[in-house]
């Protein structure tokens, strides 16, 4: 019955409901009030507030004792493979004891799978693991972990050829931080075994890791080691650390590392600041081997050819930088200090580094090249097959294969200064350079390189972000002097003396050195634009035989005016065809032609001596120069030319290599050359210059 059906009823029923709800209260009122005044009542409303607590307590340590902690399983399995975006499975019990101060729980038959591109095998597989924490601190929301224990664990990792690993648990979309464990107050690892594989690093790897209080000597808990192969060469890593038992997290954690690879030897003492946290550590290492490519299979670091090296300095890891600081040792025989960082944070590597030699032995840089034909006098096995090679074909250019992958994989910015340079073919004295890389492409400007007088400098760029590398290369030649830059010597001093400058652009494609050069175009050019040179030579280029006989049997110092040298060259497709080739002094104006194939590394001159007066003797053969560029000869026609040139035979043997040209005269007479017309008809009409007319030597090549 409703209130409203009730007061039509009764009018008086609302009213005395009314009175009696309150009267009711009134009565609950004087009950609190008369309890709030009776001796004892508030102990007994904590008894029953604690009995209850109790009651409660009991009854959970009931439930958790009865509980099947197996049940927890399935979660676990799931939240650890969301995490680690693979499947985990726990096949074993899961037991935990948590009625104690420091709670322990033990897994049984941990199991994580691999990526789905890396096959059905399992990443890892762990027999048991056990934990014991510290209850307290982890109320205060600290993870202190007073033991952690694995049992059997076999771990194998892969990385694949286009650089997926399986440890790399962000799924792609970032750079896995550092590893960082909590604090491990014990840490203990049984019978653990480890694989390897790195299809990028050309490594394997099959080791095992033991880490208990205590393993043979006295400093020492923590050990792994193994074998393998890096670049087809046996490899060998030993790791070891202090003991690892009651670990002070304040407390630097020390580590040995020793690492063989074929006849690389790489040693390092360190420690981690904070142990577990691997993010952080140094070391004093210390680096021989045969070159310092080889390091990249350990390091990651696309590092360029070297002859052996010997080298020592400190590393340091903050996070994703590393840092080399006191570089110190010899690369070859030269020596190297300075400072690296490497940057793994970006998508590409990011290298900076600054870098000195005080004494450049120049043979050494051969090998940054491929290779050279003559090596240092510190070169490995392979290097010095090499240059033997090279030698026996009298070539120059290697066909070592360049590496674009690796150079497309890092990015740099190295600054190198050598303050003195020896043994280099020409007479240098210094060399500076800044070298940037950016997604392939490839920079060392400004490149300097010191002369006694004058110097080379411009700038050498390789392009590897096409699928066939590009080179250019553009060097000029500034302020120098003839005598310094090509220190003859002749009857006790140098035969000539002047200014000199040039300047060389080439253009090429190719993954070597002999390749890009081999399909090259471009201009190369260089000019005296005035000086002196011996008479007797200059007589001799005419050729004067009598008076230029005369002076050298006098050891005559006379000298006599350089009025303008050419040489200028146009390249295409590898081949360097002569367009001005002239020598002009007082006596005589030389004038050629001919070709330099940068692929077959072969030359091909022929040149002619226009005497400005009648001369006695005459032979009307001009003189080629042909053969490898290394080690090219003069050669004239058979037939009256050699009847007339018997004295050339003669004084050939007694005298320096100028001799064979004493008997090569010609009657004719020439007018001076002018460099700066020269110059200006090159440049406007690109011309060849306008003298007597010279027959051209074929271009003779050479089967490789």
């Amino acid at each position: 019955m409703s209130s409203d059906t009730v007061d039509k009823q009764n009018p008086g029923a609302r009213g005395w409901l009314a009175q009696r709800w309150a009267a009711f209260h009134g009565w609950q009122a004087r009950q609190h009030i008369q309890a709030e005044h009776r001796p004892g009542s508030g102990r007994r409303a904590a008894l029953v507030t604690g009995a209850v607590f109790l009651a409660l307590a009991l009854l959970v340590a009931f439930i958790v004792s009865i509980w099947d902690w197996n049940w927890f399983r399935a979660p676990m399995a799931r939240f650890a493979s969301a995490r680690m975006h693979r499947e985990v499975t726990i096949s074993g019990n899961l037991n935990v004891h948590l009625w104690s101060w420091n709670p322990t729980a033990t897994v049984d038959g941990v199991h994580v799978a691999n990526p789905a591109w890396a096959g059905p095998s399992p990443m890892a597989d762990v027999g048991r693991i056990a934990v014991r924490i510290r209850l307290i601190p982890l109320l205060t929301g600290q993870l202190d972990l007073r033991r952690l224990e694995f049992d059997n664990p076999r771990v194998n990792l892969l990385r694949d050829a286009q650089g997926r690993t399986t440890w790399d648990f962000s799924n792609g979309q970032k750079t896995s931080p550092p590893l960082r464990l909590p604090p491990i107050r014990n840490f203990i690892i049984n019978n653990g075994q480890l694989q390897v594989r790195d299809e990028i690093r050309k490594l394997t790897f099959n080791g095992t890791i033991d880490a208990h209080e205590q393993l043979g000597a006295q400093t020492r808990g923590f050990e792994m080691t193994g074998q393998g192969a890096l670049n087809a060469q046996p490899f060998h890593l030993e790791v070891t650390g202090g003991p690892l038992l009651n670990i002070d997290r304040n407390k630097p954690y020390p580590f040995n590392a020793d690492i063989r690879a074929g006849q690389t030897y790489v040693t390092a003492k360190g420690a981690v600041p904070k142990p577990f946290d691997f993010g952080h550590f140094y070391m004093d290492t210390t680096a021989r081997g045969p070159d310092l490519a080889d390091l990249y299979g350990l390091t990651g670091v696309p590092l360029p050819n070297t002859p052996p090296y010997s080298l020592h300095a400190r590393l340091a890891r903050n996070d994703h930088i590393y840092r080399l600081d006191g570089i110190g040792g010899r690369v070859g025989s030269s020596d190297l200090a300075g400072e690296i960082e490497v940057d793994a944070s970006r998508p590409r590597t990011m290298l900076q580094a600054d870098l000195r030699t005080q004494n450049l032995n120049f043979p050494d840089l051969g090998a940054l090249f491929g290779g050279a034909p003559k090596a240092g006098p510190v070169a490995s096995a392979s290097q010095k097959v090499v240059a033997q090679h090279l030698a026996a074909e009298n070539r120059i250019f290697p066909d070592t294969t360049l590496n674009t992958r690796k150079i497309r994989s890092i990015d740099a910015d190295v600054t190198y200064k050598a303050v003195s340079i020896r043994n280099a073919p020409i007479n240098l004295t210094s060399g500076s350079t800044r070298v940037k890389l950016n997604d392939g492409l490839l920079r060392a400007e400004p490149l300097a390189l010191g002369l006694p007088q004058g110097k080379i400098s411009g700038y050498v760029q390789l392009d590897a972000r096409k699928p066939t590398p590009a080179t250019d290369i553009d060097l000029r030649l500034s302020n120098a002097r003839l005598e310094s830059l090509f220190p003859f010597k002749f009857q006790g001093g140098s035969p000539f003396a002047g200014a000199v400058v040039g300047r060389a652009q080439l253009k090429g494609s190719g993954d070597s050195v002999h390749k890009a050069f081999a399909n090259a175009d471009g201009q190369v050019m260089v000019v005296s634009p005035g000086g002196e040179i011996r008479q007797s030579i200059a007589e001799l280029m005419g050729v004067d035989v009598i008076k230029g006989l005369g002076l050298l049997n006098s050891n005559s110092k006379q000298t006599t005016p350089i009025r303008c040298a050419v040489a200028n060259f146009q390249a295409r497709k590898g081949v360097l065809t002569a367009t001005h080739l002239v020598f002009d002094t007082e006596p005589v104006l030389v004038s050629g032609t001919g070709q330099i194939n940068l692929d077959t590394e072969r030359l091909a001159f022929r040149a002619q001596g226009h005497p400005k007066k009648f001369q006695l003797v005459r032979l009307l053969v001009p003189v080629d120069v042909e053969g490898p560029i290394r080690s090219p000869s003069l050669r004239v026609e058979k037939g009256q030319a050699f009847a007339q040139g018997g004295i050339a035979v003669a004084l050939a043997t007694a005298l320096s290599p100028l001799a064979i040209l004493l008997p090569f005269v010609d009657p004719g007479l020439a007018k001076d050359a002018n460099c700066a017309s020269m110059l200006a008809d090159d440049a406007h009409k690109g011309a060849p210059v306008k003298s007597a007319p010279v027959k051209s030597a074929p271009l003779r090549t050479a089967s490789r």
